[in-house]
């Protein structure tokens, strides 16, 4: 199932807009600042498919009985452009358990790869399991994720959180995933260019988050 949360009328669009801005990303803490929010948006937006169970609280004038969520999901982030979008998941389920994934674009003139060198995670039988990148272009790294995550356990649900999406990694997750799981984004973009990169997209949120990296 796939959720456009672009298409309503909210402050996300404004946020969004900024990082799109060539002339606002070289603010770089507002960058950082405005995926964070939109981090904070979007846990709003997945909280509502969440499990939810009935709660008695007591108040100083009496109870009441109140849908809270049965359990808060594991949020797991791919390094390094996921880190300030994950902030913003992590202010909302504060209790929630994190794991951590390691995963960059090896390229050459044929082909794209990607390299997974690090994993670390709780346990995720059961579990939901919302899984932030906030770049979803060709959906390889995405995939490989997976297939590493479910060797601690199969999840319940997944639920793959991005800014901005591609239409070919909207395809290759709906192909290749055996999971049972959500695309949210904000925006579907119109393709990936031949260097598998998302136009119009915003350019590479981790350089714009954190400085440019040496090449591999």
């Amino acid at each position: 199932m796939l959720f456009v949360i672009g298409e309503q009328n909210s402050i996300a669009n404004q946020f969004l807009s900024e990082l799109r801005d060539q002339r606002v990303q070289q603010d770089r803490p507002r960058f950082r600042n405005n995926l964070q929010r939109l981090g904070e948006i979007m846990a709003y937006e997945v909280s509502k498919k969440l499990p939810m169970v009935d709660q008695v609280v007591l108040t100083p004038l009496g109870k009441t009985t109140m849908k809270v969520m049965e359990r808060q999901p594991v949020l797991i982030t791919i390094m390094r452009a996921g880190l300030p979008y994950f902030a913003g998941f992590q202010n909302f389920f504060d209790k929630a358990e994190c794991g951590f994934v390691g995963a960059y674009r090896k390229e050459n003139e044929q082909t794209l790869t990607i390299q997974l060198d690090y994993l670390a995670t709780p346990s995720l039988e059961g579990k939901e399991v919302i899984l932030v990148d906030p770049m979803l272009a060709t959906g390889r790294s995405v995939i490989d994720a997976l297939k590493e995550l479910i060797k601690r356990g199969t999840p319940k649900h997944v639920h793959l959180v991005s800014v901005v999406a591609a239409p070919e990694g909207i395809r290759h997750l709906e192909k290749n995933s055996a999971l049972p799981f959500s695309i949210w984004t904000f925006a579907v973009d119109e393709k990936l260019n031949h260097q598998y990169y998302i136009v119009p997209g915003l350019g590479d949120a981790g350089d714009l988050s954190f400085g440019s990296k040496e090449g591999r």
